[in-house]
């Protein structure tokens, strides 16, 4: 940066990339600025450097030296008394280079104000929950601690039922009604979306009624576990709501490529009511506070003592929502593994083994690559392993050979293991013969199958893979050597021996691990 004012003598101090020049008189006195002329200032552009360098040299061989002493003009903390406020454009242009060079501040011309900047996002900070605690509800008592302790459990109860409620209640007014209106999506795109939500909604106000009457006067509960045990059966409605919810992701994924849906849920995630979270979070609530109730329950068991009423009922509780929490757990994974089977597209028919249509639930699925580099989507169905190449919207075209679970061998590769045979070598190895998170999965039998080579993210993923993969592999070769036993399987054909037993699988097999 240049400032140039006309003047007889010059004082010039240098700093990286700018030079000042300040007017004086020959006696080394500063002269008295003149009210007309304004000081000029120039912003020089990089591609302006060099010539302005040359025009500035030739300036100053062109004066006359001086013997006479300069006098220095007074100290002060700013240099900027003599320069004009520069325009924020300007400054923009330039603002990396000024900011590496030299900053100025000045009391007497400041800045001018920044111009009006789009409305920043600090109404977006979430609004926060309220915290709290079952003693600050209370002026006083003469509990013991751990009396303390269960009156705060079950007021955490009731207070996550009041939360639920309070955002379910918004999801409907804030998302779906607006969206309806708006014709932002069809009636029936937000049922398969919502699902069965709004059926939730009087459930948990229901429960939260109940616990509310519980209190007595000094606001603490006596007996929760009887009104619990009642209350529970209710929870099967999330059945149907939390298996629709796979279908509903993957539509509402769809839907969010589209430009006129993707502003709406972008600005009711920047607005404060939505506390950061996008919609789907909030169509994901209900299914986080059904997995809740066992831990607030154990925790209440464990501040119960042994004497309390609760001490007879709340085992009785526990158990019966774990068992409505596995029986959703089994659905859904069974409403999952539906679904993402009719996304399949088979390039030939032997490509469609019976055991993947047998299959009742996936143990895991996600990306992949291959030696080659490639991106494949891989599924673990109960009963086979299958991988892919993503078509869009869902659909997966089938990638060589499926593998049927009971005649998988899985080949774990150590991290830094050298790359033989260029199996790891290109894609894997980065050129330096190296290989990290990588194994192999192979067929054994008469089946002619090439090895799969395939590599993971990172070493969490191919760890939940590897573990994955050896579950379910023991169990389809445990239930071939429980099927093969039975006086049902009569002579069958060696080679279909496989398929025929594993589909001979039991419902309490299924249910045990889904359990597990």
């Amino acid at each position: 940066m240049e400032v140039e004012e006309s003047g007889e003598t010059r004082t010039s101090w240098s700093v990286p990339g700018d030079t000042l020049s300040v007017q004086c008189d020959h006696a080394g006195k500063k002269r008295k600025q003149d009210p007309a002329p304004e000081p000029v200032i120039r912003i020089i552009e990089d591609d302006e450097t060099e010539e302005e360098g040359e025009m500035s040299d030739h300036l100053k061989d062109s004066e006359e030296p001086s013997n006479k002493r300069v006098k220095p003009v007074s100290k002060s903390n700013s240099l900027t008394g003599v320069i004009t406020p520069v325009k924020t454009p300007a400054l923009k242009r330039i603002g990396q280079s000024i900011s590496r060079s030299i900053s100025f501040r000045t009391e007497a011309r400041p800045l001018p104000p920044a111009p009006l900047r789009p409305r920043s996002k600090a109404s977006s900070f979430p609004r926060r929950r309220n915290s709290q605690c079952w003693s600050d509800t209370v002026e006083s008592h003469d509990l013991t601690a751990k009396e303390i302790k269960r009156q705060e459990v079950i007021y955490e109860l009731t207070q996550g039922e009041r939360q639920l409620i309070d955002d379910l209640s918004l999801v409907k007014k804030v998302y779906y009604e607006p969206m309806l209106k708006l014709n932002i999506m069809t009636e029936s795109e937000l049922g398969q979306i919502f699902g069965t939500m709004d059926s939730l909604i009087p459930l948990h106000e229901d429960l939260l009624s109940r616990l509310e009457r519980l209190r007595g006067s000094e606001k603490t509960v006596g007996e929760v576990g009887p009104t619990l045990y009642s209350w529970f059966p209710c929870l099967e409605a999330y059945v149907t709501y939390c298996c629709n919810q796979v279908g509903a992701k993957a539509l509402l994924d769809q839907k969010k490529q589209e430009k006129r849906v993707e502003h709406f849920l972008r600005l009711c995630q920047e607005s404060s009511f939505s506390r950061k979270l996008d919609l789907w979070n909030f169509l994901d609530l209900p299914r986080s506070r059904l997995v809740k109730y066992p831990l607030l329950l154990k925790e209440i068991q464990k501040c119960t003592p042994p004497e309390h009423p609760d001490e007879d009922t709340l085992p009785d509780a526990l158990e019966l929502v774990q068992g409505i929490i596995a029986e959703v757990n089994k659905k859904t994974g069974e409403a999952e593994c539906q679904f993402y089977r009719r996304g399949l597209v088979y390039l030939d028919e032997s490509q469609r083994l019976p055991e993947i249509q047998q299959s009742r639930f996936l143990y895991c699925h996600g990306e992949l690559k291959n030696n080659k580099g490639q991106r494949l989507h891989v599924f673990l169905f109960e009963l086979a392993l299958v991988l892919s190449r993503p078509e869009g919207d869902h659909m997966f075209q089938v990638y060589r050979q499926p593998l049927p679970n009971a005649l998988i061998n899985l080949e774990e590769i150590p991290d830094g293991e050298a790359g033989g045979g260029g199996t790891f070598r290109g894609a894997f190895t980065g050129g330096n013969d190296k290989v990290k998170n990588c194994f192999r999965v192979s067929s054994r039998g008469r089946s002619k199958v090439n090895p799969y080579s395939l590599q993971a993210n990172d070493s969490f993923s191919k760890q939940q893979w590897i573990t994955c993969l050896r579950q379910a592999i023991v169990q389809s070769r445990d239930r071939t050597a429980q099927t093969s036993q039975s006086p049902l399987s009569l002579h069958p054909d060696p080679g279909l021996c496989h398929i025929a037993e594993l589909s001979l699988s039991s419902d309490t097999e299924m249910a045990d691990h889904t359990s597990r």
